[in-house]
């Protein structure tokens, strides 16, 4: 299994008492879609190493998981700091205006009034505010995710139907006042 093949689900966070609990934070809005989980990859080393899980408990976003074979306290601790991941392929489908970042990619943009303006390149996670990278007429232009932007996803025609925010455009499109030199 290559990393870009798979998901990050959570990070193990730290041991819990001396037989080898540790806890986790699941990167996910639906932590109860991974109740019955039987294994993940642990990314140790820049590789991906397929562990097996005896019991979780979910609280929330967190969860309290015994691997087996990590049997004590030091054996926890080695794992601290390790990301989780999962195969693409144990996504849940989502369906209308959800999507999967990697999902996107390639998608091509049409928006309301101006029409088909690009494609998606990339899509960053900036903290408050996710965006959209779609190279137009040479230039990165960067649409915020919201609601209001996207109005639809026709996974079907790989379209990004938006409505972009008045004047988005046009920033990135003015030349870069050069100082004056004097």
């Amino acid at each position: 299994m290559k990393l870009d093949q798979c998901f990050q689900l959570g990070m193990v966070l730290k041991p819990h008492g001396l037989k080898g609990e540790l806890y986790i934070s699941l990167d996910t809005d639906y932590p109860e879609d991974y109740q019955e989980l039987e294994s993940v990859f642990l990314l140790q080393n820049g590789k991906l190493v397929p562990f097996f899980i005896e019991h979780i408990q979910l609280k929330n976003k967190e969860a309290l998981v015994k691997f087996e074979d990590v049997e004590d306290k030091e054996g926890a601790l080695a794992l601290r700091g390790s990301t989780l991941h999962l195969p693409l392929t144990e996504l849940p489908e989502l369906t209308g205006n959800q999507f999967y970042f990697h999902e996107i990619s390639g998608f091509q943009i049409e928006d309301t009034e101006k029409g088909m303006l690009g494609v998606v390149k990339e899509v960053f996670e900036a903290g408050h505010q996710d965006l959209i990278g779609m190279d137009y007429k040479g230039k990165e232009v960067l649409i915020p995710i919201n609601d209001d932007v996207i109005l639809n996803v026709d996974r079907e025609n790989s379209l990004l139907k938006v409505s972009l925010p008045e004047g988005l455009l046009e920033l990135y499109m003015e030349e870069e006042e050069k100082p004056d030199e004097n």
